[in-house]
Order: structure tokens, then C-alpha cells, then sequence
């Protein structure tokens, strides 16, 4: 009889279930994000702490955006052409643009995202640099090629523009602003994308702009970016292309008060509320964007972007495109690529140093046997004596994961921690260090293969073969298992018009048996399968049993029959040509065997063997013609053989012997 493999389902998982599935990552230590930004360029970037809300001005697209703090965009204000400098005012409801080409400071709603107000600045002015101080909005402008500052007062009824506030210096262009709130009655301005740099400090608080301090050329720098008063009124802070470092000037005087050294070409810089100091710079291939403790020169991290374009280096930082968000938690960045593209990076707990931790299980590991999970957790800067590590296991018994302890790092940073695996399957072990003052937080994870307990299924009547449809009753045993007690049985018979079915499933009985009986009409492949449960692993067994055709065959045309040679016989005259008919179990294609003997000499002798073609309905009629001999003892048989009637979903059938006598 021919045996079947397995069917593709049940290969697959006996296959998965003895898999090695051991894998070992550690996950990045900050949820840090990248989201592509609907602009053509861009001007500034402001964060409103109350609405978790980024803006982002678009000169190119005339527009401002605005995302939350994944980067979603969840509004844009138009019909704002040149939009560049941007200023959030004290209680973030109002988010104030420069809007260079209609001559304009427009009023954003933070809430909505829509514009409120727009307050004309004078025909050709070309605001571009919006600063807060001194209950002003005052503004650098452009001023047909001559530039200087403005002010805008809303105080009264009506607004009130006051233009060439600065009577002491003529700008070249519209002068970058920056103000603080420790400094309330001050505003710092700076000429942009000149060599070498200008900046002024002005007193504010009367109402009117009066310079307090100057300096040309400061700190031989060249071509200003960016500029950022510091939180206490102290110092400002500028971004230039040269030297390659973001200086400090003290407000009083403008004199050198240090410096944040950083990467070519610095083009960025902001400052969180507590003095944190963000400092970017346009660098292909070296760190992107480098974070400062307030007064130390050494960086706490930097950020390297990735490069999604074309080119060779990687994507860069715009000018300007740094904004901290009022909690110092985030920090928002705007990089661009060799196609144009620009996109808002989010870095979480940007102040805390990276840490990096991997956790290292092996690859299998037996069920209730003890392994150790083992690993490393490393910074550029030192961890707290004692710091520990977090383990979690989550498997098929505890699907969300149990707690297990903490190990102790090392000084070294190694950490080591034993745990018995009480289910078997895909084990996963989380190890997690919650950060610190100084370091951020990591998780790492290794996936173990537990192998689990082998169960024993059993299935009756294997290879026995049965008369055409006779009731069978066949039972599945199963052995100790956890909690699954459940076996199913399946049936499979032989030919492709009969898929494989369900017969039963259930819990077994007490005995750890499962009973199903099945009418057998063809030859069947019976599997009983058990799942499997936290502890033993998939079994099954399976067991093929032949069922029989049913034949049966007729001779008519006799003129009687007798009992002779202990058989039945059935006497034809001579000149009668006997009828054959055979009734067999159909099935497309199907052919019986004939088999027709004669005895002589004390034995049967074939005369006559082979295949017919099965009738409609399972039928065949054969007529005997000829002229045969008389007296001689005849027999005839039709039979179903196995594949070689022209399929095989039956196991051989042989027919009964039907004897015979020719007389005159």
C-alpha cells in the first residue's frame, strides 16, 4: 500500500516547533524619529511646549508648518511668501512670522494653526528676523538694500510700527535678532552671511532701541547663521561658518566668554530653558548636531545623520533648524538631502549621554534547566556605582512579559543574570537600564529556543485493511502532557476529490484516549494531532488503513446449476454464449481485472487474463463466444489490483470464482 508524506501544514510545523529561533539585538537607546516635511526650504523652527506643537517656516513655499511632536503635520498656515523668522510669545498662544515679501509680521493661532492677525510693516521693508522684548515684536528688516530694525507695538488699540529703530548703524541686510527672558529689556542683533561678523546689543525697555554695545569682527568669525541669547540674559551665542565652533559673547560688552567647539561649518544653534546648548553644523561627514552641558566644552552627544539621498555625504543640517522643546525631553531638527527633501528629526532625552546595552542568552536552552542571560552596558561617560539592570521574560506563559529582578552591572559594565525557563518554545528576555541624571535609557533583548518536553500521540489499526465500507472505530492515546488535552483526528482519503477532514476533536478521557469511528470506502491516511501546550511539544501520529472495493459478478444464460468439486457450477449448452456481469465501486478511469481458468491435468491453468474498462455507474457486461470444448471445468473472476486498475484509492479486490460446464 502506498504510504503518504506528511501534508504541507503539519511538515511546517513540526518543522517551526523544533527550530533553533535564538536571537540577540539590542535596541536603540532613544526613541529618537525622522519624519519627511512637506516644504521647499526653510527658515526657522519654533516649538510651543503647550500644544506640543513644531513650526516650521517654509520661504520657498510661503508657508508655515506645523507638526506635533512625532512630526505629524497637523496644519499649514499659506499666503505667506519669504516667511522666515519666527517668534512664540511668553504664554505660547500666538506664534509670530516674519513674512519678507508681503511686508508683514503675521499673528499665528498655536490652538488652530490658522492666522489671526496680519500687521503691515511699510512697503518694502521685507521683515525677515522677529525677536519678543520689552512688550515689543520687533523686527529685522531689509529696507530696499539698507537694513535695520523695526517695532511693532500692540499694546494700544491700534498697532504701531516704528521703523529704523537702530539710528546708530546702517545694516547691510535685515539683522538677525534674538532676545531671552532674563534679559526683557534687551535685544541682540547680528548681520547674517557676512565677513566678518557685526553684532549689537540693545537696550529696548524705553520703548525705543538704544545701542549698548558693539563689536566688528568678534572672535574672527565670518558668515553668521544663527544666534541664541542665553536663558540668564548673559551671553549670546553665535552660529558661524568660521571658526568651527559656536563662540560666546557676554552681553555687557560683547567680549569672548568661551565657546562650544563643534564640527565645519557651524550653521545652528539653540538653548534649551535650563542653558542646555544645541549646536549644529553643516557636515557631510562628520556629527551633525552636538549637545553641551551650559559651559562645558566637551559635548554630552552628538547625532550624526544618515544619508537618504544620493550623494556621498550625509543629509545635513539647515541653517537655524534647531529648536528645543520648553522641557528640554526633545529636541527638533530640520535636515535636508542632495534631492531637496527635507525631513524633522526627533531626539529624545537629547541631554542624558547614549548608552548603549546588549543581553546575550543562548540560541536553545532545555525547559526547567537554568541559563544565564549576560551582557554589557557601556557610555562614553561613567554610571553610578550600583547601577542595575532590569530582566524581563516573556513566554508562552507569560504572554506580557513577568518581571523576574535586576543584576548589578559591574565596573566594567558587565551584568550576568540566571533564570529557568518554566515553558518551552520562543523565550524572549528583555534587559532594560532606566537611565539616570546623566544617561539615557536602553532595553536589549535575546530570544531563546526552549525545548520543550517530548509528547507521545499513538493511532490504532495502522496498515490493516478492511472490507469496502466497514465501520472502524479508531482511537488516539495520548500521554502526559501540562494543561493540553486536547487531540484531534484527521482524515485523509485517497484521491484528489477528497480533502482532508476533521473527523473529532476533544479532550481526551481519563485513559488518554480519543475514539472516532469512520465508514471506510476508500483507503484513508487518519493523523491525530496534539498542539501542543507551554511544556510538550507537538505530536502526532498517524495510521493508513486499506479499505476494499466492492465487487460482485453474475453468469446468466444457464439452463441449471449443480453442486460438483464442493462449488456451485452452472451448466451452458454448447450453442449458448455465456453472459459475464460485473459490478464493481466506480471511479474515474477505473478498470477491472478478468481472470478466466480452465482445469487440466489436476490443476487450474489461466486461459484467459486482463484489463477491461469499468462502465457507467461501476458496470460491465462480457459476453464468453466461441466454440468451447465440453466437459472441461471452467471458473471466472473479476478483480480490482491496486494502481493497476488505473488508480489507487482502494486496496486489491478479489472478486469470487464463478464455475461453469459447457455440455451439447
Amino acid at each position: 500500500m502506498r504510504i503518504r508524506t506528511l501534508p504541507a501544514a503539519t511538515a511546517l510545523a513540526v518543522f517551526f516547533s523544533s527550530a533553533a529561533l535564538a536571537v540577540t539585538s539590542a535596541a536603540p537607546a532613544l526613541a529618537d524619529s525622522s519624519t519627511i516635511l512637506p516644504v521647499k526650504s526653510t527658515g526657522d523652527v519654533v516649538v510651543d511646549g503647550v500644544h506640543q506643537r513644531v513650526f516650521i517656516s517654509d520661504p520657498t513655499g510661503g508657508k508655515v508648518v506645523a507638526t506635533d511632536y512625532s512630526g505629524t503635520v497637523v496644519g499649514t498656515v499659506d499666503s505667506l511668501p519669504g516667511v522666515r523668522g519666527l517668534e512664540l510669545s511668553a504664554d505660547s498662544g500666538t506664534l509670530y512670522a516674519a513674512v519678507e515679501d508681503a511686508d508683514a509680521i503675521v499673528a499665528i493661532d498655536t490652538a488652530t494653526a490658522t492666522e489671526a492677525h496680519r500687521y503691515a510693516t511699510g512697503d518694502g521693508t521685507q521683515p525677515e528676523y522677529p525677536a519678543l522684548a520689552g512688550g515689543k515684536v520687533w523686527f529685522g528688516y531689509a529696507g530696499s538694500g539698507r537694513g535695520n530694525i523695526g517695532s511693532l507695538d500692540l499694546s494700544g488699540g491700534d498697532p504701531v510700527v516704528a521703523l529704523k529703530q537702530d539710528t546708530t548703524r546702517t545694516w547691510s541686510y535685515a539683522p538677525i535678532l534674538g532676545s531671552s527672558v532674563g534679559a526683557p529689556g534687551t535685544i541682540v542683533a547680528g548681520a547674517p552671511e557676512q565677513s566678518p561678523v557685526e553684532l549689537a546689543v540693545f537696550d529696548v525697555s524705553s520703548g525705543s532701541a538704544n545701542r549698548t554695545a558693539y563689536a566688528f569682527d568678534p572672535g574672527n568669525s565670518s558668515n553668521l547663521s544663527d544666534l541664541a541669547v542665553t536663558p540668564d540674559g548673559k551671553d549670546v551665542i553665535t552660529a558661524s561658518g568660521a571658526p568651527y565652533k559656536q563662540e560666546v559673547f557676554k552681553l555687557s560688552d560683547l567680549s569672548e566668554d568661551g565657546s562650544y567647539t563643534t564640527n565645519p561649518y557651524p550653521n545652528a544653534v539653540d538653548i534649551a530653558p535650563n542653558g542646555t546648548v544645541a549646536a549644529g553644523t553643516f557636515s557631510w561627514y562628520d556629527p551633525d548636531v552636538h549637545i553641551f552641558e551650559p559651559g562645558v566644552s566637551t559635548p554630552v552627544r552628538q547625532y550624526d545623520f544618515p544619508n537618504t539621498g544620493g550623494s556621498s555625504g550625509s543629509d545635513t543640517l539647515a541653517a537655524s533648524g534647531l529648536a528645543w522643546a520648553p522641557d528640554a525631553g526633545k529636541l527638533f531638527a530640520v535636515s535636508y538631502n542632495d534631492e531637496d527633501v527635507y525631513s524633522l528629526r526627533v531626539f529624545d532625552n537629547p541631554t542624558k549621554a547614549e548608552t548603549d546595552l546588549t543581553a546575550t542568552a543562548p540560541a536553545t536552552a532545555t525547559r526547567a534547566k537554568s541559563l544565564d542571560v549576560t551582557g554589557k552596558l557601556t557610555s562614553d561617560t561613567a554610571f553610578p556605582s550600583g547601577a542595575t539592570v532590569s530582566v524581563r521574560r516573556t513566554d508562552a506563559e507569560s504572554p506580557s512579559g513577568k518581571l523576574l529582578g535586576t543584576a548589578t552591572v559591574g565596573a566594567a559594565g558587565s551584568y550576568s543574570f540566571a533564570d529557568t525557563p518554566p515553558a518551552g518554545g520562543k523565550v524572549t528576555y528583555t534587559v532594560t537600564y532606566a537611565g539616570d541624571d546623566y544617561h539615557a535609557g536602553a532595553t536589549a533583548t535575546s530570544t531563546v529556543n526552549v525545548t520543550r518536553t517530548a509528547a507521545t500521540v499513538t493511532l490504532n489499526n495502522n496498515r490493516k485493511v478492511y472490507a469496502y465500507n466497514s465501520a472502524v472505530k479508531f482511537t488516539a492515546h495520548l500521554g502526559t502532557t501540562y494543561k493540553n488535552r486536547t487531540v484531534a483526528i484527521y482524515a485523509d482519503p485517497y484521491g484528489t476529490d477528497k480533502p482532508e477532514k476533521l473527523l473529532k476533536s476533544g479532550t481526551v478521557d481519563s485513559s488518554g484516549n480519543l475514539s472516532v469511528t469512520l465508514s471506510l470506502t476508500r483507503d484513508t491516511k487518519l493523523t491525530a494531532k496534539f498542539t501542543g501546550d507551554t511544556r510538550y511539544a507537538p505530536a502526532t501520529a498517524t495510521s493508513t488503513v486499506g479499505a476494499q472495493a466492492k465487487v460482485s459478478t453474475a453468469l446468466s444464460g444457464y439452463y441449471t446449476s449443480k453442486t460438483a468439486w464442493s462449488q456451485t457450477y452452472r451448466y451452458f449448452h454448447k450453442s449458448k454464449d455465456p453472459v459475464y456481469n460485473t459490478t464493481m465501486t466506480p471511479y474515474p478511469g477505473r478498470k477491472y481485472k478478468v481472470e478466466m481458468q480452465g482445469y487440466y491435468q489436476g490443476a487450474w491453468r489461466t486461459t484467459h487474463s486482463g484489463y477491461l474498462v469499468l462502465g457507467s455507474g461501476g458496470k460491465d457486461t462480457l459476453e464468453l463466444t466461441g466454440t468451447p470444448p465440453t466437459g472441461v471445468r471452467f471458473r471466472i473472476r473479476s478483480s480490482y489490483i491496486d494502481t493497476t486498475s488505473g488508480d489507487n484509492v482502494n486496496s486489491t479486490t478479489y472478486g469470487t470464482w464463478k464455475y461453469f460446464i459447457f455440455t451439447r
